[in-house]
């Protein structure tokens, strides 16, 4: 009995000689609390961790059936397990009592022994209930951990590809940076709810991966590219979204659509599907209005950095064309947020 001594249960009925025969039946295994009426018996249910109870049906003012249905309204006592000790030997008043949440129906005069069996019954199923849960719990962190691992591990390989394919531009880690926080606060204005817009900011950082198949000597060229160079390098949104396909992982697959058709435009006539308006995924017209705004205001072999109220202007200037209207009054909109993005990733 030493798992269940430590079990505490509460006694409840009008007649103290019921209550003193209980007592003196179960005191010896178990903790006990007493209440003589239903009031009573709900302030010590609150106050008190409980294990079981055992209720009497007649009571004046609150009667056992109240007593248990508001037993089972607090989330905090519901899954005590209830037991009714009555003298109504009535088929109804034990289908009632199951039905608002008591788990047994004893009826008085009462077998001490059999009061002591079921007790016994009770507490050992709400010991191996409480196990169960524990043990679920336990499982339910550890796939919560692993979860972690696997989102940590994803996160990082991510990081490493888009290093690799900026560092071939001529970018940095900044670039990276700033483009995925600026496409998370706009997917946010736009609608996205909190976890869309980090996943969001996690894929924008590979819609250029596929700048990993294209030559140094086009990649890297000062001057103005000739049409069959200009040909190649469209080529780098079909080369991201081949090396990103086939991927179970949401973040992946939103990294495929952004790398294919980030550099479609509004009025259709960017590439390499020729897509319009709202058929260019929202994620790729997001990131698309970022990367843009990044080339901007960055150095390149081929530019300077443009001033940033200029690469305003010129966002401005492409709505409509270029970039979904919506999300460019949002993203003109976000300037002062942007502004503070830029000057944490400047260098």
């Amino acid at each position: 009995m030493s798992i269940l001594s430590n079990r505490r249960i509460l006694l409840v009925d009008d007649t103290k000689a019921n209550i003193d025969i209980l007592v003196q039946t179960l005191k010896q295994d178990y903790k006990l609390g007493v209440a003589l009426n239903g009031p009573k018996a709900i302030e010590y249910s609150k106050s008190n961790r409980l294990d079981l109870i055992l209720l009497d049906i007649l009571m004046p003012d609150m009667d056992g059936f109240e007593v248990c249905q508001r037993i089972k309204e607090n989330p905090l006592t519901q899954s005590v397990p209830v037991i009714f000790i009555t003298a109504i030997d009535d088929p109804q008043h034990k289908r009632k009592g199951l039905e608002i949440g008591a788990v047994d129906y004893i009826t008085k005069p009462f077998d001490i022994s059999e009061v002591r069996a079921r007790v016994k019954t009770h507490l050992s199923l709400r010991i191996t209930q409480e196990e169960l849960s524990n043990r679920n719990l336990i499982l339910e962190e550890k796939i919560r951990e692993r979860t972690r691992e696997l989102k940590e591990t994803q996160v990082e390989i991510i990081k490493r590809l888009s290093l690799a394919s900026k560092y071939r531009d001529n970018g940095t880690g900044q670039n990276v940076a700033r483009i995925s926080r600026m496409a998370q606060i706009l997917g946010l204005a736009a609608g996205l709810n909190p976890e869309e817009a980090e996943t969001l900011a996690l894929s924008s950082m590979l819609h250029d991966a596929g700048k990993i198949g294209i030559a140094d000597a086009i990649l890297l060229k000062k001057g103005r590219l000739t049409a069959d160079e200009w040909r190649v390098m469209k080529g780098h949104t079909t080369i991201g979204s081949k090396l990103l396909s086939g991927s179970r992982s949401r973040l992946i697959q939103d990294a495929e659509t952004i790398a294919l058709t980030h550099h479609e435009k509004w009025d259709g006539s960017g590439y390499n599907q020729g897509l319009k308006g709202e058929e260019i995924p929202l994620i790729s017209r997001i990131v698309g209005i970022c990367d843009v705004f990044d080339a901007l205001i960055s150095d390149r072999p081929y530019k300077q950095a443009w001033p940033v109220h200029l690469a305003f202007q010129e966002i401005e200037r492409k709505s409509g064309t270029d970039f979904d209207p919506r999300l460019v009054k949002l993203f003109v909109a976000l300037e002062p947020e942007l502004i503070k993005i830029i000057k944490e990733t400047a260098g």
